[in-house]
């Protein structure tokens, strides 16, 4: 599988229901990830699968998650050519403006965003869609 497909498909996955801003949020925050060159993630590979893979943190890139099979992973998801456009575009190095260097996102399943995520390392920043979106503080470059 090939990095734009790879990206297509966790796009899909994580963010298929959020309309286009928000899987050009997904794309950025993986984006983020391969570029930012310090904490945690600026020890990976920077590439896209490195990111991707990296264990524990996309739930789309689990076949399995608690020992039960994940239905929902990139392996099964049915990619079309707005998911490939929107990887296009991020991997080109378009940014969406309000998202600022976030890392981290989640579904809290609820109308409040919690401040901060996944820890006092990442701060709120926007909510698109069903998703909060978190920045790195300074405590992240400890990570």
């Amino acid at each position: 599988m090939t990095d734009l497909e790879l990206l297509a498909r966790i796009i899909q996955c994580e963010a298929g229901g959020e309309g286009e801003q928000g899987m050009k949020a997904v794309a950025c925050v993986v984006m983020n990830r391969v570029h930012v060159d310090y904490g945690e993630y600026g020890r990976l590979e920077p590439t896209i699968r490195a990111v991707i893979y990296q264990p524990g943190q996309f739930d789309c890139a689990r076949e399995s998650i608690g020992g039960r099979y994940n239905a929902q992973n990139i392996y099964n998801m049915s990619v079309e050519p707005i998911h490939y456009e929107i990887a296009e575009w991020a991997i080109a190095g378009n940014r969406l403006t309000n998202l600022g260097f976030a890392l981290w996102y989640f579904n809290p399943f609820s109308a409040i965003c919690r401040q901060n995520f996944p820890s006092r390392v990442g701060e709120f920043v926007v909510r698109i869609g069903n998703h909060c979106f978190y920045n790195p503080t300074p405590a992240y470059a400890d990570t």
